[in-house]
């Protein structure tokens, strides 16, 4: 049996301001082709399918088209859960519909962990695979919160939690399999941090579980599981060193930060019950280039890229010694006639010497929660020794803000 492991679409994610429907539409098109090229039997989507928990109408009609895509390929089954971005009721609205179209959607976790043990069976009614379907557990979900309890209170209860809730559904699936008498897999699919997981700075990654780090290891999860199929970071990697339990990465570059990195969804084939790997590199469907040196540097790489006839979007980074006040002048005077754009100048000269103290040219990209809230702090003289409680408050109430579901009634 073959399976495909993606995750972390982000469908409607914009970059710079720029929408980038064209590059998911490409995308999905071309993951549909290897679905139907590879003869995959199953894909398995682990978590942030959209980029909002209230997605735009084209974001949606790419992502039900491409279900009904490959609802009618060779594709018998296709197994969608939620990540933090994505919101619960809106992917499980429709799931008595898709599931028609073997299609199996888990939006949030139930007061009964059997919904997320799910046994797919091939054309000719036969268990083939177990699917232990974990979507991103909410910390409602698996904590009691109690008052006065200390942030390593609240740390470990998240990581028992979660621990807890796999060790719950995995043996559900153990019973299923045993009644079922055959010597099927159990693959499980999940959305969260393990600890020592890889990120790229400006990859929009967020902590889960604010206030809390909340990393857990790959020793919570149960040994009866063939394979582990992870979604939220985007940088496609193993956990642990192990080839069994692993995060497919984005699809796409999330930003400037990725543009290097090469994108890729995992093909996982059972031979009985033991698990081949195999990576399936992702096209370039939209260039992305930082560019960061001086003027000199700056410009002979622009002058590579336009005779190469490259269609690409810029990020250039100034850090000359020298001071140019019309930078921006400049690089669209560069750029003239070609088929590059630059989104974003940042012009690191003017910022070192206009406020060695502070971020002339900052924006909100540059930033994360916590820094303009700190930033808050500072320009209202609130004293230092009050930051870390506020700061906790704070932290609190963006998590109660991160995971309200604004789809729900």
């Amino acid at each position: 049996m073959k399976l495909l492991h993606t995750s972390d679409w982000h469908i409607g994610r914009t970059l710079y301001g720029r929408k980038r429907y064209e590059e998911f539409e490409a995308f999905l098109t071309w993951l549909a082709e290897t679905i139907q090229q590879n003869e995959i039997d199953a894909l398995l989507v682990a978590g942030d399918v959209f980029d909002t928990s209230t997605p735009s109408n084209r974001a949606q009609e790419l992502y039900y088209r491409f279900l009904c895509r490959v609802a009618a390929s060779s594709c018998r089954h296709v197994v969608v859960v939620a990540g933090n971005h994505d919101s619960p009721s809106f992917l499980n609205a429709p799931k008595e519909l898709l599931k028609a179209l073997d299609v199996h959607v888990v939006g949030s976790s139930t007061e009964d962990p059997e919904d997320e043990v799910l046994v797919l069976r091939n054309e000719q009614d036969t268990p083939e695979l177990i699917v232990c379907a974990v979507p991103y557990l909410r910390d409602r979900d698996i904590r009691v919160a109690e008052a006065g309890e200390s942030v390593e209170d609240k740390e470990r209860k998240l990581i028992d939690g979660i621990r807890n809730h796999y060790a719950t559904v995995a043996a559900l699936a153990e019973q299923r399999r045993e009644e079922l008498g055959a010597d099927i897999p159990i693959v499980a699919m999940g959305h969260l941090f393990t600890a020592g997981g890889q990120t790229i700075d400006g990859d929009g990654v967020r902590e889960l579980y604010v206030g809390s780090l909340a990393h857990v290891t790959a020793g919570i999860f149960p040994p009866c599981l063939n394979y582990l199929a992870l979604g939220h970071l985007h940088v496609p990697q193993k956990v642990n060193g192990s080839e069994s339990i692993r995060y497919s990465g984005s699809p796409l570059p999330m930003g400037f930060g990725e543009a290097k990195q090469q994108k890729s969804i995992c093909q996982v084939e059972f031979h009985s019950s033991t698990p081949t790997v195999q990576l399936i590199n992702v096209p370039v469907f939209q260039k992305l280039e930082r560019i960061k040196g001086d003027l000199s540097e700056i410009s002979t790489r622009i002058l590579e890229l336009s005779a190469s006839t490259v269609q690409a979007w810029l990020e250039v980074v100034y850090d000359g010694e020298e001071v140019v006040g019309d930078l921006r002048e400049r690089l669209d005077a560069a750029i003239a006639g070609t088929q590059m754009e630059i989104l974003r100048v940042k012009n690191n000269r003017i910022i070192d010497r206009v406020l060695g103290q502070i971020h002339e040219e900052e924006t909100l990209d540059d930033l994360n929660v916590n820094d303009v809230f700190e930033r808050c702090l500072a320009v209202h003289d609130v004293p230092e020794e009050q930051w870390s409680e506020l700061l906790r408050a704070y932290q609190e109430t963006l998590s109660s803000f991160y995971e309200d579901d604004k789809q729900a009634e």
